[in-house]
């Protein structure tokens, strides 16, 4: 029996496959089609209550990537952290954690900067990274990882927002960094009430 027969891939953590997967083809799509499919489907802008695709374009934009650079950077830690918390957390909650910090960025950016086109998984990237920083969380503390991470990442965050100009949305990074601590605040309060 040869090395390559003792193993096999499996697909072990299925929503963030799956996600990378279908920004992957998303991507591809949206090259096929000279960036319609981003354009309609897969960023949020500011666009009339009255059209349905508004509400896609909600919770749709974290799929949709500007270029191939633009999706590699995203799917790099996306796919570091996310396995990680999918086992921790559990599938249904990360797919939640997934599509609570779109809705949530999707529709404050869409209130708050309308003259900004929002596309890709950067929010939830820093939602995913806020999230890991929660997993030591015990009653009555707050692990210093978490304080050091929220630091650093969001402080960045805030620095870059004020003092670089570029198209990275920096207000959104942080959005996702405060679903994340949120959430991940949630989850493990769950878990410590049910020891």
């Amino acid at each position: 029996m040869t090395l390559l027969h003792k193993f096999r891939l499996s697909f072990n953590a299925p929503v963030v496959l799956s996600f990378a997967l279908a920004c992957l083809f998303i991507l591809l799509g949206d090259k096929l089609t000279a960036g319609f499919l981003t354009q309609h489907f897969f960023s949020v802008y500011r666009s009339s209550l009255l059209d349905p695709l508004t509400y896609v374009r909600f919770v749709g934009h974290v799929l949709g990537h500007a270029n191939w650079q633009h999706l590699f950077n995203n799917m790099m830690l996306f796919l570091v952290i996310g396995p990680i918390l999918e086992e921790k957390y559990g599938s249904a909650n990360l797919f939640w954690v997934i599509v609570i910090t779109a809705l949530v960025t999707g529709i404050i950016n869409f209130a708050l900067l309308p003259q900004t086109q929002l596309l890709g998984a950067s929010g939830v990237d820093f939602a995913l990274i806020l999230l890991a920083s929660m997993t030591g969380l015990k009653e009555g503390e707050i692990p210093l990882t978490f304080v050091l991470v929220a630091l650093i990442y969001l402080g960045q965050q805030v620095f870059d927002g004020l003092f670089v100009q570029d198209n990275v949305s920096n207000f959104t990074h942080i959005i996702g960094g405060l679903v994340g601590s949120a959430l991940g605040y949630s989850l493990n309060k769950n878990k410590i009430n049910h020891y």
